[in-house]
């Protein structure tokens, strides 16, 4: 599928997103887990969420989905069957990953895959601690999917994060829950920390101290009624058009402000862009509020070290914003970008090109200049449904049309994507 951008008028009025998909994601697998039905609504549309509840009912968990609310009835750990088939993880690396911490504790054998993309997805970072728990994983090539998890009793670990990695952590968190003892993951550099807080809201026994994260095995969790704040990593992308499109003036309701994610609020605010948040509010221990965009000129900045982690998903986005600022955009330290959907360093790069832009690539990162123009032309999602979002950015500041193939890649996280940036150009 193809999608055709052109020039539109200013960005104007107010506009909501889809649930925050890894908030989404956690609701959902810790409603499973805990005991009674648990009331999840504005539930992210994307196919990747779709896939997590795919496998939860696949192991036997009852769900029912209804528009954007979804109701999860749990049994606990023992509520859990065997699936008849491998479970589907599709092309979701948060459903393979933190999923994969619940089967390992299971008493039967489970197999799970995805699509071809998630099958080029390295493992390892999960299996080595998960056997260093007691787990028994195989994988293709000893690191890629499909997995297959051999039925196993866990015990506590004490591990200290390689690489800061959000998914990795909620992995051995839920692990731990059904281990015994008490599991200790130690961060260097802050990751979201999405699932803490989801685990104390569903009464696990856990401790959050200085990047020493500890859940103690067999806390019984009880169900929640929750709201899903919207996903602040679809809206840079509204975000970042605002900012570059003149005359614009856009208000982006109910969004997620976990401090571990609004390094991009802070960030775009040290490069000159006029944003602010209203309504600022506290549901289930996560922080919501509107965000206000007008069109700016921005300076531009560097991303590195830990900032590379806090925005390595919206940085495909920023590096088109970059383009267009004064000083351009240096990423450093962002090698992670290469495992992702796409080798991202690659693909931002290559329809970067492909739009007049000039942009110099390194094994880590890139580097992007400023005062550029965007030229419209025919750009490639490469399967990657943040390439396909920032790209039609892009787009919007370009001269002529620029056309997107494989446009059908947005789904994974955000269906409505183009709807909604239509409206919000119209």
């Amino acid at each position: 599928m193809q999608e055709r951008i052109t020039r539109p008028g200013p960005l104007r009025g107010r506009i909501r997103l889809p649930g925050d998909k890894s908030i989404s994601h956690r609701y959902a697998i810790l409603g499973a887990l805990a005991h009674g039905e648990t009331r999840i609504r504005h539930y992210s549309s994307g196919a990747d969420c779709a896939s997590t509840l795919g496998c939860l009912s696949a192991l036997g968990v009852p769900v029912e989905k209804q528009g954007s609310e979804v109701r999860v009835q749990g049994s606990g750990v023992e509520g859990f069957r065997a699936p008849e088939a491998m479970l589907n993880a599709g092309n979701s690396g948060s459903t393979i990953r933190m999923l994969s911490g619940v089967l390992a504790g299971l008493p039967f054998d489970t197999r799970i895959a995805g699509d071809e993309s998630l099958a080029r997805r390295p493992m390892d970072r999960i299996m080595r601690p998960l056997a260093g728990m007691g787990a028994s994983i195989d994988a293709r090539d000893g690191r890629y999917p499909p997995l297959a998890i051999h039925a196993a009793k866990l015990h506590g670990i004490d591990y200290t994060l390689p690489v800061a990695s959000a998914q990795v952590k909620t992995c051995l968190l839920l692990a731990g829950l059904n281990a015994e003892g008490e599991t200790v993951v130690r961060e260097n550099v802050p990751t979201r920390d999405h699932t803490e807080v989801a685990l104390r809201e569903f009464g696990a026994a856990i401790r959050v101290d200085a990047g020493v994260i500890s859940v103690r095995g067999g806390s019984r969790l009880a169900a929640r009624d929750l709201d899903v704040p919207g996903d602040l990593s679809s809206a840079a992308f509204f975000l970042a058009a605002a900012l570059m499109v003149p005359g614009s003036n856009l208000v982006v309701e109910r969004v997620g402000l976990n401090p571990t994610r609004s390094a991009l609020l802070d960030f775009l605010l040290s490069m000159g862009a006029d944003v602010k948040v209203l309504n600022r509010e506290r549901r289930a221990g996560e922080v919501i509020g509107d965000i206000e965009v007008f069109y700016s000129l921005i300076r531009g900045g560097t991303i590195e070290k830990a900032l590379t982690a806090a925005l390595i998903d919206e940085i495909p986005v920023l590096a088109v914003l970059g383009a267009m600022s004064e000083e351009g955009l240096v990423v450093r330290d962002a090698a992670e970008l290469r495992l992702k959907e796409t080798d991202r360093i690659a693909t931002v790069g290559e329809n970067l090109r492909r739009m007049g832009v000039n942009v110099e690539l390194a094994p880590d990162g890139f580097r992007v200049p400023g005062r550029q123009r965007f030229h419209g032309a025919e750009v490639d999602s490469f399967g990657d449904h943040r390439i396909a979002m920032a790209f039609a950015v892009a787009g919007l500041a370009a001269d002529g049309e620029t056309v997107i193939q494989g446009a059908e890649a947005a789904a994974v996280s955000y269906p409505e994507f183009f709807a909604t940036l239509r409206q919000a150009a119209c």
